[in-house]
């Protein structure tokens, strides 16, 4: 058969990703689709997963996509005809300490306001369910109807059949050599296959067989092929080589990405960790059983062949060193069961009857993780070079849902779901350090199975970026969390004594901030009572401080410094700046120059895919600011929209300093005149630095942004904690800023608005031009009236703090979900956020699940705090 030489999109992997890929793309019209995988289809890492399908997640995305991929099943069996290997035997999700289960009650809440049918069981009902289990210790369980298991060549074979149905083609034992580019757009794919007859050469799914989940047969043991066998179909004597002209390549080689991303010089951060799992003897064991996962004891299992399988997520795992990862098909590493030693005996204490067992099959091989655990899918440097790798931990289980949404992406620009959790760019520039993938990886999966509670901060890899006043923070007992690499104060000890009546003996971990930076919300107030220091219940109180409530205060009565040097910075000039801005930007830019405009960047569908503001340098020079994690990914956005764009981030320091003290505290410094206009911005000198001072706020209180050189940060810093003191100026950190911008009701993107909703359900219809042409106004003209819009709730019982993914009911029906949360120090209410039928007005009462108890609370007007911004907008008396 004649090699293709052109297609419209070449996916690169014969895994379930590329295959699921590959069948999307195809379902949605794209029938030129080329599909080659290096070996057999599977023989990566997908035939030895354990097939384990948990549809309950720790995000909606995540969720949604596994929730997709189990409807996909009956569609893929009908359309081919093939079993696609789903056993729907349900699945049980242990507690044996009182802090899993607080964490299980958070999750059935969660299950709620996704639409997934759960229930949580006492132990001795989880016991009936499977009486094989030993539950004298299970103090709940989590039984969710909708999971089970997979068996992953009979998937991967239903999705590989079901492309070839619908146009595409498939090429095993085909290798990439390398990649044509041009102009930093792939314009090409090199391949190399065997010339001879049989050498593992073969088209679509019939050319792979006798492959199940857990079969060692023929699997290659050792470390790997290593280099040499790099080049076994590679160029030279036996191989025939030839081009594939292609506008849209997908990476999905599993473990291998990493090295292919290379080939075309881009960053695909995949570190290939050694995961086992093993197989007992059949002792009659019912393959109806549903699958467990005991997380206290690091212990999974189910039912295999009459026996059980039993995996875990040890707490010393090895990396696979190699540079050329799957190079040999199949590979398999030696067995190494001391390392497995804590799971087995966990899983024979839970199971005693596999104290009676042999385990008769070790399967160790190689899985392909991330730096925080999560699927790297999405755009790359490389115009028309996409990622779909990193399928650690749930990968089989949500492939259905990652072909779906990047087919999506490629063919529509915008895929249904918010992925920036899951998007490539999330990572900066030290993504391209193996060192710092790799210890952030072998943290992600040791610490797999651990509570993490919202706030706990990761400690591997740090510190890597630091602002010029970092010293300084660390001098006054900052406690530090991390974001894109990023040390940012959560908070100062310093301040700890002063926050509460409890004082020091309140304190409690470090954690991290939640805001970066957003709008402004509407109007209207609620009346505060004083005094709210003590630690509130339940989880929202395990990374607390006193030293918090100090800082708000501090801002509230006489001024707060913030250091938010990590804003990402991107500055966009030359003659057609202003008139491509204007197209991507929903705001009107074409104001004077010195002006700053809070606005959104919008997909077709009108949903924000970026958040932030834009002051206008010159006439044909801006500054965009955003949040500290989101610079790749807008800048990517802009570069998309035809915008030439600079990451100025680590160019310029960042001080925010707010209050009524503030214009004491910077004219002590400054010669210039201050009394400059609210979202306006000027050149100044403080001390002996110089300065752009922005007149923007996130907390709700008089004050500017100010930005130096990087260099001039230290002394900047130091002149205006001196230069505050006799003010009764305070440092503060993010978590103060989090809860003043929840009482003013400024937005955070990623959780109270995303590329899901629009300004108009969002309330920030006030910073949409609807008079001018930007992308997503069409969406938004249709749009007769949001059925939904972010409504402010405050609890009636203040102890009682919502942490963001909490159920909402309305007359006792579920309606929404919480979006973001917190305790509001200024006003003393503990506050949250949902979207809610727009027919729901101030006063209207709901119900708010906070760890499995219900909380009363109403709909409040916002802003709750100085509802008519007059802190903001005039100067201190």
């Amino acid at each position: 058969m004649r090699h293709p030489d052109s297609a419209r999109a070449v996916v690169i992997g014969g895994g379930v990703a590329g295959c699921s890929v590959a069948y999307h793309l195809a379902r949605l019209g794209w029938t030129e689709v080329l599909l080659v995988e290096r070996h057999g289809l599977t023989e990566g890492t997908t035939w030895h997963s354990a097939g384990f399908v948990g549809q309950l997640r720790s995000t909606v995305t995540q969720t949604k996509m596994i929730m997709y991929s189990a409807g996909l099943y009956p569609e893929l069996a009908e359309l081919t005809g093939l079993d696609p290997g789903w056993r729907g035997v349900g699945g049980l999700r242990l507690a044996t300490t009182p802090e899993r289960v607080e964490e299980s009650l958070r999750l059935a809440g969660a299950a709620e306001t996704y639409g997934l049918d759960v229930a949580v069981l006492s132990g001795a009902e989880a016991g009936e369910r499977l009486p094989l289990l030993e539950t004298a210790d299970v103090r709940a369980a989590l039984w969710l109807p909708g999971d089970g298991w997979l068996d992953p060549a009979l998937l991967a074979r239903a999705l590989a059949a079901g492309a070839e149905k619908l146009g595409a083609r498939i090429l095993t034992g085909t290798e990439v050599t390398g990649f044509d580019i041009e102009d930093g757009e792939v314009t090409g794919v090199r391949l190399a296959r065997a010339a001879r007859p049989g050498a593992g050469a073969g088209t679509g799914a019939g050319a792979e067989t006798d492959v199940s989940a857990g079969t060692a047969a023929g699997a290659r043991t050792g470390a790997g092929a290593g280099a040499d066998a790099e080049a076994e179909t590679g160029a030279g004597a036996g191989t025939e080589e030839w081009s594939v002209r292609t506008g849209t390549v997908v990476i999905a080689a599993g473990a291998a990405s990493g090295r292919l991303g290379r080939l075309a010089g881009v960053d695909i951060p995949v570190v290939p960790i050694k995961h086992q799992y093993v197989v007992t003897e059949p002792f009659g064991v019912s393959s109806s059983i549903p699958t467990v996962r005991d997380p206290d004891n690091i212990v999974y299992f189910r039912e295999e062949a009459g026996g059980i399988l039993v995996g875990g997520y040890i707490r010393t795992p090895e990396v696979w060193d190699t540079p050329a990862p799957l190079a040999e098909p199949r590979t398999l590493f030696p067995a190494d069961l001391p390392k497995f030693q804590e799971s087995w005996e966990s899983a024979v204490r839970r199971v005693p009857a596999l104290g009676r067992t042999e385990i008769v099959k070790v399967v160790h091989g190689p899985e392909a993780f991330t730096p925080d655990g999560e699927f790297l899918l999405g755009p790359t440097p490389v115009r028309g070079l996409w990622a779909a790798a990193g399928f650690c931990v749930h990968g089989l289980a949500a492939a259905g849902g990652v072909g779906k949404v990047m087919a999506e992406w490629i063919t529509d620009g915008t895929p249904e779901y918010d992925l920036f959790g899951m998007d490539l760019r999330r990572f900066g520039g030290h993504a391209r350090s193996a060192a710092w993938a790799r210890s952030r990886a072998l943290d992600a999966y040791s610490t797999y199975y651990d509570i993490v509670y919202p706030g706990e901060e990761r400690t591997a890899a740090r510190p890597l970026r630091r602002s010029p006043a970092w010293v300084r923070h660390a001098e006054l007992g900052a406690a530090f969390g991390e974001k894109a690499g990023w040390e940012r104060v959560n908070w100062f000890e310093s301040n700890a004594g002063d926050g509460s009546p409890e004082g020091d003996a309140e304190r409690g971990g470090t954690g991290a901030g939640g805001a970066d930076r957003a709008g402004s919300g509407g109007a209207g107030s609620v009346p505060g009572v004083r005094g709210r220091g003590t630690r509130p219940e339940g989880w929202a109180g395990r990374i607390w401080s006193p030293a918090v409530r100090a800082e708000c205060l501090a801002t509230r009565d006489a001024a707060g410094l913030f250091d938010q040097t990590s804003f990402a910075k991107l500055e966009v000039s030359g003659p057609d700046a202003l008139e491509r801005l204007q197209r991507a930007c929903a705001g009107e830019l074409d104001r004077p120059v010195g002006s700053v405009v809070y606005t959104q960047l919008l997909n077709a569908r009108g949903g924000i895919e970026a958040d932030l503001t834009v002051t206008r340098l010159a006439a044909g020079r801006f500054r965009l600011v955003t949040g500290t994690a989101f610079g790749v990914h807008d800048a990517a956005w802009l570069r998309g929209h035809g915008l030439e764009v600079r990451d100025v981030t680590s160019a310029h320091a960042c001080y925010c300093l707010w209050g009524p003290r503030a214009l004491d505290v910077l004219g002590a410094l400054s010669p210039d005149d201050l009394a400059f206009g609210y979202l306006w911005a000027r050149e100044i000198s403080v001390g002996n630095v110089p300065v752009l001072a922005q007149r923007v706020t996130f907390v709700g209180e008089f004050g500017w942004e100010l930005y130096c050189p990087s260099e001039y940060g230290l002394t900047l810093w130091d002149a205006l904690m001196r230069a505050g003191a006799p003010y009764g100026l305070r440092p503060g950190g993010y978590r103060a800023i989090d809860s003043m911008r929840l009482e003013k009701g400024y937005r955070v993107w990623g959780l109270d608005i995303t590329p899901e909703t629009t300004p108009l359900e969002a309330g920030l219809g006030f910073a949409v031009a609807r008079d001018k042409d930007f992308l997503g106004r069409e969406a938004l003209l249709r749009d007769a009236g949001p059925a939904r819009r972010l409504r402010c709730l405050v609890l009636d019982d203040p102890r009682q703090v919502c942490l963001g993914g909490e159920p909402v009911r309305i007359g006792g029906e579920p309606a929404s979900r919480v979006t973001s949360g917190g305790y509001g120090h200024r006003v003393d209410r503990s506050i949250a956020y949902a979207y809610l039928p727009t027919h729901l007005v101030p006063g209207d009462r709901v119900q708010v699940g906070v760890t499995g108890t219900w909380a009363d609370a109403s709909v409040a007007a916002e802003p709750l705090y100085d509802p008519a911004s007059e802190r903001v907008r005039r100067l201190p008396d």
